[in-house]
């Protein structure tokens, strides 16, 4: 898994591209932009979600679920709010872990990269969560 601190959307997309071995021209026709511009979405950090959609449809990957596991690794935890209002965008639990990140905090403390109170207190989860982590998925 890739750092999910500092995502460089450009470098993950050339990275996926190589893998499928996608033709330039076949890029070219899909996004409707020229060589040039496909060259310059490689080196971009970030590109607008309607271009983001046309490459997770083209590379069959997707790329949004990067940037939910950051805020689901970075962000702060929601504060719990007792208001009875009604809300109109959707909302969505934080605590859900997808096994891509149980595997990558696992792989930290594996490789000794973090301690376990080092995660803990950097990504905010809580130690009985890490404990069953480790009884469930340890290798």
């Amino acid at each position: 898994m890739e750092n999910l601190k500092e995502i460089h959307i450009g470098d993950l997309l050339y990275k996926r591209v190589q893998e499928e071995d996608i033709d330039i021209n076949r890029i070219c026709k899909f996004l409707k932009v020229t060589e040039k511009e496909v060259l310059e979405m490689y080196t971009a950090k970030t590109l607008d979600t309607d271009t983001l959609l046309r490459w997770s449809k083209l590379l069959e990957y997707d790329f949004f679920r990067l940037y939910s596991n950051h805020l689901i690794l970075y962000a702060p935890v929601a504060r719990v709010n007792n208001k009875n209002d009604k809300k109109e965008m959707p909302q969505f639990r934080k605590s859900l872990y997808t096994k891509e990140i149980i595997n990558y905090i696992l792989e930290l403390i594996d490789t000794e990269k973090k301690t376990t109170l080092e995660i803990i207190n950097e990504y905010r989860i809580p130690k009985t969560t890490l404990s069953k982590w480790i009884r469930k998925y340890k290798k």
